[in-house]
C-alpha cells in the first residue's frame, strides 16, 4: 500500500514541488501502455536528476464533465498509486477533480500546474493526451509550450496487443464482459476488487463452501459468473473461487460478490479483502437442487485452484 509520503493528495491551493519529470493522466487500470509511459518517465527523470512523478485525478474528470457517461473506475487511487510506484515512479500525486480544475484553459494548466506546481524539467505523455478546458490542449500545443520554456517533451506511442492499442476503455469492456483472462494480459497486475467483508445469508457455510461477502466495492464489477482468483490476507495469497451475481438457485435477484477462500478457515467480518481476478470459470445459473449446486461448487473450486496454480507457475503471467 502506498505511504502518505508517496501518495500526495493536493488541495487546490497546494504550493510548488521541487523540479520533477512528470506524466499527467488518469492511469486507470495501470496497463501496458501506462507502463511504457512510466519507463520513459523514469529515463527522463534520471537524465535530469529529478524525481519521476505521476499526476492523476480523483474522481475521473468525466464524472465532473459528463456524470451520466462517466465510467466506473478500474482502480481506486490507492491501488493506482501502488501499481505506479511498483513500476518505478518516485511519487504519485492525486489531484481532486472539480469544476474549477476542468475550467482551466490548456495554457493555464501548463503554467499553473506543470510549470508552477511541478517545475517540470521533462514531461512524458501518450500521443492522445488532452488537457485543459474542453480538452483543447493536445500534444502539439504541449510541444509548443514546452519548446518555448526548454522543457523536454517525450510523446510515447500506444502499445499494441493483438492489433489493437491497449487502453483503459478496452480493458473496461473486457472486464464488463467477463474477459478477465484477456484483461490480465493487458494490465501490469490482475484486475482487483476490494471490499469490506460483511454478513451475508450464511448459506455457503451450511453447504460446505463458506464465502466472504464483499460490500462497498468502488470499482467496476466483472460480468456475472464464477471466477478463479487470488485473495490477499495478512501477506498471504490464497486461491479463491469468486461468484459475482445473484444467488438464483435460492430465488435472489440482487448482485453480490462472494469469495470462497480455498482451504481457509477463520473470521473475516469487518476486514477489507483484496481479490485479484485471473479468469472466468463459468456463467451464473440456477440449479435444480442444493445437491446439484454443491457438486458444481466442488468442480468450481477444483478448476479455480488449477487456474491459480498455473498462473503461479514460472513463466506464466
Amino acid at each position: 500500500m502506498a505511504t502518505i509520503a508517496e501518495l500526495i493528495v493536493f488541495p487546490q491551493a497546494a504550493g510548488a514541488c521541487a523540479p520533477c519529470a512528470v506524466a499527467v493522466g488518469n492511469f486507470d487500470g495501470v496497463h501496458l501502455g501506462h507502463a511504457a509511459i512510466v519507463h520513459r518517465l523514469r529515463e527522463a527523470a534520471d537524465r535530469h536528476g529529478v524525481p519521476a512523478v505521476v499526476l492523476t485525478f480523483d474522481p475521473h474528470p468525466a464524472s465532473i464533465l459528463r456524470p451520466e457517461q462517466a465510467p466506473l473506475p478500474l482502480t481506486t487511487p490507492a491501488r493506482r498509486a501502488d501499481l505506479l510506484l511498483a513500476l518505478g515512479v518516485d511519487a504519485v500525486c492525486v489531484q481532486p477533480a472539480d469544476a474549477a480544475l476542468m475550467a482551466l484553459e490548456a495554457e493555464a494548466f501548463y503554467e499553473g500546474i506543470l510549470r508552477g506546481r511541478f517545475a517540470a524539467r521533462a514531461v512524458v505523455e501518450g500521443q492522445d493526451f488532452r488537457f485543459g478546458a474542453r480538452r483543447r490542449g493536445d500534444v502539439s500545443l504541449l510541444a509548443s509550450l514546452c519548446g518555448r520554456d526548454g522543457v523536454e517533451l517525450d510523446v510515447v506511442s500506444p502499445v499494441v496487443v493483438d492489433g489493437e492499442p491497449v487502453s483503459s476503455s478496452r480493458i473496461r469492456g473486457l472486464v464488463a464482459a467477463g474477459g478477465l483472462g484477456a484483461a490480465r494480459q493487458l494490465m501490469t497486475s490482475p484486475y482487483r476488487l476490494s471490499g469490506e467483508v460483511v454478513v451475508g445469508a450464511r448459506r455457503g457455510a451450511t453447504i460446505g463452501f463458506p464465502t466472504a461477502n464483499l460490500a462497498r466495492i468502488a470499482t467496476l464489477l466483472p460480468a456475472l459468473g464464477v471466477y478463479a482468483a487470488v485473495a490477499h490476507l495478512d501477506g498471504a495469497a490464497i486461491p479463491a473461487a469468486v461468484h459475482v451475481g445473484p444467488n438464483v438457485t435460492f430465488g435472489e435477484t440482487s448482485v453480490s460478490v462472494e469469495a470462497h477462500l480455498i482451504g481457509f478457515t477463520g473470521d473475516l467480518y469487518g476486514r477489507v479483502l483484496d481479490v485479484d481476478f485471473l479468469d472466468r470459470v463459468r456463467d451464473t445459473r440456477r440449479f435444480a437442487s442444493v445437491d446439484d449446486l454443491k457438486a458444481q461448487l466442488a468442480d468450481d473450486v477444483a478448476v479455480a485452484g488449477r487456474i491459480v496454480a498455473a498462473a503461479s507457475s514460472p513463466g506464466t503471467t
